[in-house]
């Protein structure tokens, strides 16, 4: 697999693909290589799970002042409620 394909794997294991993305994405799985389809699929599911692990070993709490802070700033930009 070439590097624009592992680079548009590891964009699809971020979500972050855009409408052409998605068609480049669409021709690698409904491309006639099987082979190839396969190793993109495999690509994008151990990006996936490596993203997952990263993400759980550098985990941490948020502030305990977090939460309050964001409730009101979501309230402060809520239109007044009709009586």
């Amino acid at each position: 697999m070439n590097e624009v394909r592992i680079d548009l794997a590891h964009a699809v294991a971020l979500g972050s693909i855009d409408d052409e993305d998605h068609n480049a994405v669409q021709e690698v799985l409904d491309g006639e290589d099987p082979a190839l389809r396969a190793e993109f699929v495999t690509e994008v599911q151990q990006t996936a799970e490596v993203l997952a692990a990263l993400a759980e070993a550098t985990a941490a709490e948020p502030p305990a002042a977090l939460r309050t802070r964001l409730l009101a700033a979501i309230a402060a930009e809520q239109p007044p409620v009709a009586s």
